[in-house]
């Protein structure tokens, strides 16, 4: 960091995000790819049957929704669903998948998927799932409470993306862009439903980039399935919409029921729907700003509205090894390290020289 005074990490604020921060190498698969950047791995995680997880009984899911796991620490991801209904293991069975959250700067992204039998599809649209996004909160937690009263024959399970995980991953030196992080999370939720003992003959999901492209990898991964890509798939299949309304109502508790790590003084809870448009949203994100150490994790870093603040209102800054990234230099020819030739890096702070402290990279 290059501004004249170094001032030690306090405990209340995250601290701003290394745009080039150094990740290791890419793990093979899409699933381990994207456990590499949670936390401890979760409910639900493994190829066991699910333990009765999920919403508790009754019929008001967004106050007693059993995400307290993910609360507690909302700085990676959290997987967790429901029991999976006998009849799902014992029959073929439709899967719909869809998300909520991708376009918010503030809280986390959830994808949710939602299963039942084929047998049982007229049962499942005489439920009249609809498209998250034309209902309001109550009709949101009223059809969920339907969902859940229906659990003989329908499971679900979500796929919680914290904003610290999204921004790290979009911002690492090895790009991890936000379709390939939505991509790798629908994937891994397939496949825990095929190893949770779901018996997944057809997958219906809302599309995410080119539809054509997005099914021929969902493709490639399950063969065995039949996969279809559908832009508004959510408005076209019932249980493409029983997930959107899964994934909706998660995310709106836990950006309600938010626990900030850090102190934010007065700066207050008005944040608004975190949608880069909304008014309380944006002026909340200018009362937050800690002028060095940015924002809390709550504030997706990656997005072009925290980071036009962040350039405009916080001190600059300067990483050390910028200069150095081949992401951003390109790379050295061989000939340039046998080179005899003046250094043109720039000299690091007094800051590290004092405390004998010197980049990875030159150990």
């Amino acid at each position: 960091m290059d501004p004249g005074v170094h001032a030690p990490s306090p405990p209340a604020l995250a601290m701003r995000p290394h745009s080039s921060s150094r990740s290791g190498t890419e793990p093979r698969s899409p699933e381990s790819r994207l456990s590499r950047k949670t936390t401890t791995p979760r409910s639900l995680c493994g190829a066991d049957p699910p333990a009765p997880l999920g919403w508790a009984r009754g019929h008001a899911p967004a106050r007693n929704m059993e995400l307290g796991e993910f609360e507690r620490d909302n700085a990676g991801s959290c997987r967790l669903g429901s029991p999976v209904p006998e009849l799902c293991r014992a029959e073929p069975c439709c899967l719909g998948i869809d998300e909520a959250g991708r376009g918010p700067v503030l809280g986390p992204m959830v994808y949710a998927i939602c299963y039942c039998p084929l047998a049982k599809q007229e049962e499942l649209r005489s439920l009249k799932m609809a498209d998250s996004k034309t209902l309001t909160e109550a009709e949101r937690e009223k059809l969920f409470g339907m969902l859940d009263g229906a659990k003989e024959f329908i499971g679900w399970a979500l796929h919680i993306l914290s904003p610290n995980l999204i921004s790290t991953s979009m911002q690492q030196r090895a790009k991890y862009n936000l379709n390939a992080l939505s991509h790798d999370t629908a994937i891994g939720l397939i496949q825990h439903a095929l190893d949770a003992g779901v018996q997944v003959a057809e997958v219906f999901v809302d599309t995410v980039g080119p539809a054509e492209k997005y099914q021929e990898k969902l493709k490639q991964h399950f063969p065995e399935l039949e996969v279809t890509v559908r832009p508004k798939a959510d408005s076209l299949f019932p249980i493409v919409s029983a997930a959107s309304i899964c994934a909706k109502v998660a995310r709106d508790h836990t950006v309600k029921n938010w626990r900030f790590p850090e102190d934010l003084g007065d700066v207050g809870m008005e944040y608004g729907s975190g949608y880069p448009n909304d008014p309380k949203t944006k002026e909340w994100l200018a009362r937050c700003l800690d002028p060095v150490f940015g924002y809390p994790q709550f504030v997706r870093f990656s997005w072009s509205t925290a980071q036009t603040l962040l350039e405009s209102r916080a001190v600059p800054v300067r990483w050390d090894d910028s200069e150095d990234d081949p992401a951003l230099k390109g790379t050295r020819s061989v000939l340039s390290f046998f080179a005899r030739r003046e250094s043109s890096r720039r000299q690091l702070h007094r800051f590290f020289h004092e405390r004998k402290l010197q980049p990875v990279s030159g150990l």
